[in-house]
């Protein structure tokens, strides 16, 4: 099939990588513009772009999909369908149907739930058993459309949101490869999402990294696990932000929330009446280490209260 590609972060990357590799022909990649990075803010190409480059394949990267430039550039190209996954702008009904086979779109979640912009880390933060990729055409709406595949992938309670989002973003390929193939012989049957259970994935942002010693040790947990690699869960030790990259759930205590209640392993009592075992952290100042090394020459002491 002759298809565009519209997709911008590393999440999207295997699945360009599938359409190549499985003999489509794509004629044109969109992304968003380069954008300054990091405390240099350096201009930085986006990662799809990065990978089409690399494989000479022409790159559009406009800052708006709703102008007449931009839907005469895909027009030009004539592809079956456009493919889109994690492109970052909602598109006008002019782009999706400017193709025979539609806009494609891979979604990092079993929907309808987690709709929106940051599926697989809440899937982490709110503890799920499992979590999935689905295919769905896409409508003017956010993440609303019919749906095509899905793929479903069961989780454990130590998986980060960093790690579930490289699974994913491999499932999503394979599951594009297969959308794709059902498509050309003609045996793919969308169906409408349900309306119960869909829900909303906001963007994480540094608000949330606080840890709150007095809800449940498990909630907490998840919130670690969700907020790794970024914006990373934070506590604050001696009036020090300490960041909190890998826990585990401990014994029960009948300590106050927020109090240390071992050094050995480095456990902080939590408002369920268990502690929160804080396994790799980051001091102020510190690079990330695993906790017992950095209470070797940083004790915390017994006793102290990290709610400051």
């Amino acid at each position: 099939m002759k298809l565009i590609f519209m997709g911008t972060p590393d999440f999207a990357v295997p699945s360009l990588e599938r359409l190549i590799a499985d003999g489509h022909e794509v004629s044109l990649v969109v992304t968003q513009p380069d954008k300054p990075v990091g405390r240099k803010q350096i201009l930085t190409p986006p990662a799809v772009k990065v990978c089409a480059l690399a494989h000479d394949i022409e790159v559009f990267q406009p800052n708006s999909m709703r102008t007449e430039e931009s839907h005469a550039r895909l027009a030009r190209e004539q592809a079956d369908a456009i493919v889109v996954v994690a492109y970052g702008k909602i598109l006008p009904k002019s782009i999706l149907d400017l193709t025979p086979g539609g806009c494609i779109n891979v979604h990092g979640s079993l929907l309808p739930r987690y709709r929106g912009a940051a599926p697989v880390q809440w899937a982490v933060l709110n503890g799920d058993a499992e979590a999935g990729v689905t295919t769905m055409l896409l409508d003017e709406g956010v993440d609303t459309g019919d749906m095509l595949l899905t793929f479903r992938r069961p989780l454990d309670d130590t998986i980060t949101g960093g790690e579930l989002f490289d699974l994913l973003a491999q499932d999503g390929a394979d599951l594009l490869s297969r959308t794709l193939n059902e498509l050309a012989a003609g045996t793919l049957t969308p169906t409408p999402q349900p309306t119960e259970g869909a829900c909303y994935a906001s963007m994480l942002d540094k608000s949330m990294c606080p840890l709150d010693w007095h809800k449940p040790a498990r909630v907490l947990h998840n919130q670690v696990r969700g907020m790794n690699p970024w914006p990373v869960a934070t506590c604050r030790v001696d009036g020090k932000v300490m960041k909190v990259f890998v826990s585990h759930i401990g014994e029960a205590t009948d300590a106050a929330p927020g109090t240390v209640v071992s050094d050995q392993p480095l456990a902080v009592a939590c408002g369920d009446g268990h502690a929160l075992i804080l396994d790799e952290i980051q001091a102020e100042g510190s690079r990330r280490m695993a906790a017992a090394d950095y209470l070797r020459g940083h004790p915390i002491a017994v006793g102290t209260n990290l709610n400051d």
